[in-house]
């Protein structure tokens, strides 16, 4: 059975995956038995030929024999059918619904895939490991300027932090993070930056002052213009003089970080894992529950593969980890009163452990 997709690869991972050119607009790929074909327009064409992975690049015209302008995705993909011989699809899950309907109109029968598409995206080749450890490093430099502002920042008499004689807020310090990445070649947007109880949502960006002797969140995850990869990072900092409470906070969650990555290899049950953490943070005095409407403790997931997307498979909680499988390792530890706290780091699972890719430091005060 044939599978298809037709999507732009600039924000389509499988069609990046199976390509590796990046196009802004949707193009077709085809795969058969023996196989594989890429089909472009005239305005990629001449690059896709010296750069598109596929055993066969063609034009829409030199594939269908009809004038780009006459054609329509649905036409394009009934001629190339009828000349492959090609009955049935197999497409991704999110495969447009209005050209599907089309296809299947013309006696094409088009089938969504269940589950991945590739499912072995999830397990990286060693040049795709490096290509994560590369924009990684770009999302280390980014933590590095954070830090370097918050240490250059003074507090203010109003309880407030002033950087270069103005209040330096979320905003502020999420755009010298984003600009100095983009410097090294990366694409960064929402990078949180959220202080204090903003901190304790663990998806909130940050929009307000920040403030001495609180809880920072810094969580940062670019993607490499070229290659598409991304990195992720977090750390939380505080400038100033954090409370015991805080303090308790921060060390409950490193020490949990470092008995994830102890027993992290192949062939591991995250879901254990993942309960295991919950249940050692509760003996801890660090229950997950619901406190005055809204979710307290560790909330969110232990962590998730990385690559040419985000979060993408293997989610930890599903996972028995496979050999070359990139996740992030991110417990953390949310309460209103004391601040939040996440620390993360991205590991390649191993037979007998893990590679940790991350470098930087974790330090909770900033001097």
């Amino acid at each position: 059975m044939a599978r298809m997709m037709y999507a732009a690869s600039e924000n389509d991972p499988n069609m990046l995956y199976a390509t590796q050119i990046r196009v802004p607009d949707p193009f077709l790929w085809i795969e058969t038995e023996t196989k594989s074909y890429a089909f472009f327009s005239k305005l990629e064409i001449d690059r896709a030929k010296r750069e598109a992975k596929a055993d066969v690049v063609l034009s829409y015209e030199e594939a269908s024999g009809v004038k780009e302008e006459k054609l329509s995705p649905s036409l394009l993909i009934q001629e190339i059918c009828r000349k492959l011989r090609l009955r049935q699809l197999t497409v991704p899950s999110n495969f447009p619904l209005g050209l599907a309907e089309a296809l299947r109109k013309k006696g094409i029968k088009v089938i969504p895939k269940q589950g991945e598409f590739f499912p072995e995206r999830s397990v990286k080749t060693q040049q795709e490991i490096e290509a994560i450890v590369s924009i990684l490093r770009v999302a280390e430099k980014g933590m590095k300027k954070a830090i370097e502002i918050l240490r250059e920042s003074e507090i203010s008499k109003d309880e407030s932090l002033q950087w270069r004689k103005k209040v330096l807020d979320s905003k502020t310090l999420r755009d010298e993070i984003e600009i100095a990445m983009m410097r090294e070649g990366a694409l960064a947007s929402n990078t949180i930056v959220a202080c204090g109880k903003e901190a304790c949502d663990p998806h909130e960006i940050g929009k307000g002052k920040l403030m001495p002797h609180q809880s920072i969140v810094i969580d940062i995850f670019p993607r490499d213009k070229t290659s598409g990869y991304f990195g992720d990072l977090s750390r939380t900092v505080v400038k100033g003089t954090p409370s015991q409470a805080l303090r308790d906070l921060y060390l409950t969650v490193q020490e949990a970080k470092q008995w994830v990555l102890s027993v992290l290899r192949e062939g591991v049950n995250g879901k254990k894992i993942e309960k295991e953490i919950r249940q050692r943070f509760a003996k801890k005095g660090y229950p997950t529950e619901i406190r005055n409407g809204r979710w307290v403790g560790f909330f969110h997931g232990l962590g998730h593969g990385v690559g040419l997307e985000i979060h993408e498979p293997p989610r930890f909680r599903k996972a028995v980890f496979k050999t070359n499988q990139v996740i992030t390792v991110e417990p953390g530890l949310y309460y209103p009163e004391i601040g939040g706290v996440r620390l993360e780091d991205m590991v390649v699972i191993k037979k007998e452990g893990v590679e940790n890719l991350t470098k930087i430091e974790e330090k909770l005060e900033i001097d």
